[in-house]
């Protein structure tokens, strides 16, 4: 009887018509546009392997000319030619450009081509915990075929800081993912829902053997990158910033200075010991963990603005930052955050029957000569990753003096006339013995040019003197007239304006930082130290104009730290030429 009553329940099961549920429409689209989205920019995503074929990671395309962002301990260890492949299957030449030993950041360029498919940036200051995120790279170098691994998860962390350990090495204001990222991802892309880039995949956790992502991957912002991309694309080896001081938090969670450099644009603008950090660079601190995240960001010689409380009240400065690292310390070789390519552990070797272990397709046997096409786009020099491109980038910048191309040829005794905002008249005479500044009835001021050193004439200027003979020098012997000269980066204007171009130049101990407004390529201004650790003379031009027939900047204001010297109005130049061998001008 239980016989029967059990197959009556089966013939009525297999009676009954199925009901298929209908998957929901709006999950199907999210798929279709996910798998779009991938389709969309896998094409970017870059397997880098060295030129020998030994080792490599990942990167990604940033711009149509061939540009790509990767980790400086990926391309440290592939010479300053790499074979990079796309998921198109072509393998590419690239060589590099610059590092950010500190960073974990290199920027290389890939060469054949000027129509490279590149990603779009995001914005990572608005990535959030929970945010789907996609990792995309060439793992424990996988892809032979350069097609990129793709893996999802969300953003488990966002401003992480990890301490160097025993290296310079210093991930700051990062993003934490549960996105796998194993050995071979480093460089690799970490793309928001949307397709846009928000980092440069760089740390992984790992079990003990070394090969298995454990859940926490980290990536470097792609905010942080940009403030040092210019600096990169200059060839650069570059160096993070320190404030020149040192913060604690104290009991009640405040962010107090412990220790401070006198040298420091911080203490000569007024911080002190015990005074508690508000906000740095627009960012409320509230733990010295944090107020370390924030300055890791920043490359050295930017202005950055910090509010500090001392007494209830409430202070705002513009610093500017100091150099983290000695060069030395800069040029050594990295302590890799992860290996990529995965060392054989023990017990770890290839069992009968495992899949045959990848290599990179099809390298060329002679591929680690660099090609003659190719050779002249690497120059050695010390203190540069490429000095090529920092002469590509000094060319640029230098375009912008053409606004004073006439004056080039006048190298005799300059004289500028006109009445400052406060209606005092003044006169500039930039002379071969010596330069001079008459102002109102009663002030002269005055710089010999015999070999004594450079003085802060008037007084509180930062040198306004010699900061007008840097000026006269730059327009009329260009580079030649100094004796270094090289493309910085670029920094936003005093610290919160617009970005500029900087080139720097120096003649004896005397430095300048010219100041070329990336929006329209126009001189600005500049600034002149007559030394370190002292205030500059900052100099910031108004329009251009014909004076006198010469084309000179219609007024510039003056500033020196906290003071304002005054804007003076030019009315009218003589600017004369070299004279004659063996006279002097008047």
């Amino acid at each position: 009887m239980m016989r029967l009553l059990v197959c009556f329940a089966v013939a009525w099961v297999i009676a009954v018509p199925i009901r298929a549920w209908a998957v929901d429409p709006a999950v199907l689209a999210a798929e279709r546009e996910r798998v779009a989205m991938i389709e969309r920019v896998a094409p970017s995503v870059v397997a880098i392997f060295a030129a020998s074929g030994e080792g490599g990671g990942s990167g990604v395309l940033i711009s149509p000319d061939g540009f790509a962002l990767s980790n400086f301990h990926v391309t440290s260890g592939s010479g300053n030619f790499m074979k990079c492949g796309l998921n198109d299957g072509r393998l590419y030449d690239a060589v590099i450009v610059g590092i950010d030993p500190t960073g974990d950041v290199a920027l290389i360029k890939l060469l054949g081509r000027s129509d490279f498919p590149a990603a779009s940036f995001g914005d990572s200051d608005q990535v959030r915990v929970g945010d789907w995120v996609l990792a995309m790279g060439n793992p424990f170098l996988l892809a032979t075929d350069f097609q990129p691994t793709v893996t999802a998860g969300i953003v488990s962390g966002v401003h992480r800081y990890q301490y160097p350990a025993g290296s310079i090495l210093e991930y700051a204001d990062c993003i934490q993912t549960d996105a796998s990222i194993n050995p071979g991802n480093s460089g690799g892309p970490l793309f928001n829902a949307r397709g846009e880039l928000v980092g440069i995949n760089g740390r992984g956790s790992f079990e003990k053997r070394g090969r298995v992502n454990v859940g926490a991957g980290y990536a470097i912002s792609i905010n942080q990158i940009r403030n040092f991309l210019d600096h990169l694309r200059g060839g650069r080896v570059v160096d993070h910033a320190t404030l020149g001081a040192t913060v604690r938090t104290s009991f009640d969670r405040e962010v107090l200075v412990d220790q401070i450099l006198e040298q420091s644009s911080a203490y000569r603008r007024g911080l002190r010991e015990g005074d508690e950090i508000v906000s740095f660079g627009g960012r409320s601190i509230g733990s010295a963990n944090q107020f370390k995240n924030v300055l890791g960001i920043y490359p050295d010689g930017w202005k950055v603005p910090l509010v500090y409380r001392r007494a209830g009240q409430r202070r705002e400065i513009i610093v500017e930052l100091r150099s983290l690292h000695r060069e030395s310390e800069l040029r050594a070789k990295p302590k890799l955050p992860g290996e990529d390519r995965p060392r054989p552990q023990p017990g770890d070797e290839p069992k009968p029957g495992d899949p045959p272990r990848p290599v990179p397709q099809e390298l060329d046997p002679h591929a680690a000569r660099v090609p003659e096409e190719w050779k002249h786009l690497y120059e050695e020099r010390a203190g540069y990753a490429n000095y090529h491109f920092n002469r590509l980038m000094q060319e640029r910048t230098l375009a912008a003096f053409q606004d004073f191309a006439a004056l080039k040829p006048l190298t005799g005794r300059w004289k500028l006339t006109g009445t400052t905002s406060a209606e005092q008249p003044f006169q500039f005479t930039l002379a071969d013995k010596g330069l001079g500044l008459k102002l109102g009835a009663d002030g002269v001021f005055y710089q010999p040019l015999d070999g004594t050193d450079p003085v802060d004439e008037p007084p509180q200027t930062g040198g306004l003197l010699v900061a007008l003979l840097q000026f006269k020098q730059m327009v009329t012997a260009g580079p030649d007239g100094f004796s270094v000269c090289y493309y910085v980066g670029s920094e936003p204007l005093d610290g919160a304006g617009p970005r500029c171009d900087v080139l720097l130049t120096q003649s004896g101990q005397v430095q300048s930082r010219w100041l070329v407004r990336q929006n329209d390529h126009r001189l600005v201004g500049f600034d002149t130290s007559l030394t370190r650790d002292v205030d500059a003379c900052e100099i910031r031009f108004g329009d251009v104009a014909q004076i006198d027939g010469r084309p000179f900047p219609s007024s510039f204001a003056v500033r020196s730290g906290d003071s304002e010297f005054g804007t003076f109005r030019v009315t009218s130049v003589e600017l004369l030429p070299t004279p004659p061998t063996g006279r002097t001008s008047p």
